[in-house]
């Protein structure tokens, strides 16, 4: 059962580390928050690592509702959240010029006086990749035979938690990691999470394509 728990909260943790990619969000809390005293920046900070931990946790609880409720299978979830994870990553590995927000939406950031939630939280941390990985866990959650389903929610929380906890140390740091990696260090790094992301969502993909390979009702005539 251990084991069990391990394996849910590294899977969180190993899915989100590379999505919410704190090392990129570098350049966007500098730009943003340069008007700022230091001691404001970080309690913003602070602040939008709980808000990208509660939006988690929250699709996270609800993502088996959001399921049924559009009458979304497993599989279908699978490849879909495979494409926008490989779309984040081939954004990753190939920049658009403007950055990751449009210049409209930096310059909007900039004269709001609490920008943790947004655009930090969402959907800079906790961004459609992110949602979709989460929600991804919770159907895994509900085919495991091994844990209690309170107790896999739980150890998925866990992670999730971590991860926001790490975001946060990295965050806090941001200023320290520009100056001494620079923007091509930091590129650098952003380029690499962004092959790792295409790895996960293409992994994604292939998983959703074998579910609904083994899926009977997907073959013709097997309602017959």
């Amino acid at each position: 059962m251990i084991a069990a728990i391990l394996s849910y909260v590294l899977a969180a943790l190993l899915a989100l580390l590379p999505i919410t990619n704190p090392l990129s969000a570098a350049p966007l809390v500098l730009s943003i928050t340069a008007d700022l005293t230091d001691e404001e920046r970080q309690r913003q900070l602070k602040r939008a690592c709980i808000y990208m931990a509660l939006i988690l946790i929250t699709f996270l609880l609800l993502g088996a509702l959001i399921m049924d409720f559009f009458s979304i299978s497993i599989p279908g979830l699978r490849i879909a959240g495979g494409l926008i994870i490989s779309y984040l990553g081939f954004r990753m590995l190939f920049p658009p010029e403007n950055g990751p927000l449009p210049s409209a939406a930096r310059q909007e950031a900039k004269r709001k006086q609490d920008v943790s939630f947004t655009p930090l939280a969402m959907p800079s941390l906790a961004g459609p990749g992110s949602i979709a990985a989460v929600i991804s866990l919770s159907s895994s959650i509900h085919n495991n035979v091994v844990l209690p389903l309170w107790l896999g929610y739980a150890s998925v929380c866990i992670g999730i938690m971590l991860t926001a906890l790490i975001n946060w140390l990295l965050l806090r740091v941001a200023f320290k990691l520009y100056w001494r990696l620079g923007e091509t260090g930091l590129n650098a790094i952003a380029r690499l999470m962004g092959f790792f992301l295409i790895c996960i969502g293409i992994q994604f993909f292939i998983d959703g394509i074998a579910g609904l390979l083994r899926d009977p009702s997907f073959w013709p005539g097997a309602a017959v």
